[in-house]
Order: structure tokens, then sequence, then C-alpha cells
């Protein structure tokens, strides 16, 4: 008897190992085709800063447009201006003062993390094996996914990120990036807007 139900135990704890490995296939499956159909993408965000040490936040706010595949411009608006904008291989970074272009192929981090935050918030992070481990959970109407680095420069910068997807639509709708030193940085996404045009003005570096 005792035996027995030993077995029926390790058959009991095999069937749902294999249901959950299935039901995790699925929403990877789910995620990854949604972010494959997204051409543009464009939508508010709120930044807030979580600072461990001092026990305190920041917060900011402004707009985020994006364009398949490479493409990105990260604005702020308040409390200050300051913008951020990727276009293939290079990068702009303008405030009131000064505009500073980067040709990312010649400052390997810079792109890798130029990289990590485009990825992040379109999420096609949850793809990228060589640079993360990733597990999925539910939790009510959202998916969760827990990206942990795997390579050394992001395990310098990162513990982890995590990023919440919205069941209903398989999109990001909230990015944290948790920091080695323990500070955590939110982003929240709202007003998302898929597949609309956008001006390539938005994304012009000069």
């Amino acid at each position: 008897m005792k035996r027995l139900l030993i077995l029926l135990f390790v058959l009991v704890s095999v069937h749902l190992s294999l249901m959950a490995q299935q039901n995790e296939a699925q929403i990877r499956q789910a995620i990854t085709q949604a972010a494959s159909t997204m051409k543009t993408m464009q939508c508010d965000f709120t930044q807030t800063k979580h600072l461990k040490m001092l026990n305190d936040k920041m917060t900011s706010k402004g707009r985020m447009y994006y364009q398949q595949t490479n493409r990105l411009r990260w604005e702020y608006t308040s409390p200050y201006s300051y913008t951020f904008i990727l276009n293939d291989d290079k990068v702009l970074l303008k405030n009131k003062q000064r505009n500073d272009v980067i040709d990312v192929n010649k400052n390997k981090l810079f792109r890798e993390i130029a990289r990590i935050m485009m990825n992040s918030v379109v999420g096609t992070s949850l793809t990228d094996d060589k640079s993360f481990k990733s597990t999925i959970a539910t939790n009510g109407n959202e998916w969760i996914a827990s990206l942990l680095p795997q390579r050394k420069d992001m395990k310098q910068l990162f513990q982890k990120i995590i990023l919440h997807f919205n069941r209903t639509n398989a999109m990001v709708k909230q990015v944290e990036f948790i920091e080695r030193n323990g500070d955590k940085t939110v982003i929240e996404l709202n007003n998302i807007r898929t597949n609309e045009k956008i001006s390539a003005d938005m994304f012009t570096i000069r």
C-alpha cells in the first residue's frame, strides 16, 4: 500500500510538472507572437526609481515610441526634459544644453544596455536565451516573467529583470530592473497603441 501511494505521488508530480511546462510553452508562444506582429508601439510611461540606501524614490514621466526592429525613442517630459533615441547603431542623448551621439558598436556595454531596454519594453528579452534564464508564472490577469542574467557584464548590473504581461493581449505593461546594489527601477506603460504610423522624424539622429 505504501509503495502504491509513493508511485501515485510520483505520477501526479510528473503530470503536474508536464502540465506546467506545457502551459509555460504556450505563454511564451503567445508573447512571441504578439511581439512579432507589433510593427510599432507608442505609449506613456511612469518610471519610479527606488533607492535602497536612502529609502527614497524618484518618479519621472514621459512618452515612448518603438518601431520594429531597432528604433526606440524614450522621452522624459516631467520633472525634467531628456530624450534617448536608438536608431540602428546610433544613440542620441539630448537635453536642453547639449546633444551627444554615440556609436553603439564602439561601446559594447552601452550597446547591451540599449538593447535590453528596448527588448524589455516590447517583450522580446524573454526569447534571449544567451543573455537570460527565464521563468514564467501566472498571477491573476497577468503573466510574470523573471529574467536572470547569464552573461558576466549583465550580472554586474542587474540581479534580475521582471516583466509583467497583460494576459489579454500578451504585451508588457510593467518592467522592473533590480540592480546589484538593491536599487530598483519600475517602468509602467500606459495608453499603449500599436501598429499605428509613427513619423520617421521621431527617430532622427543629428
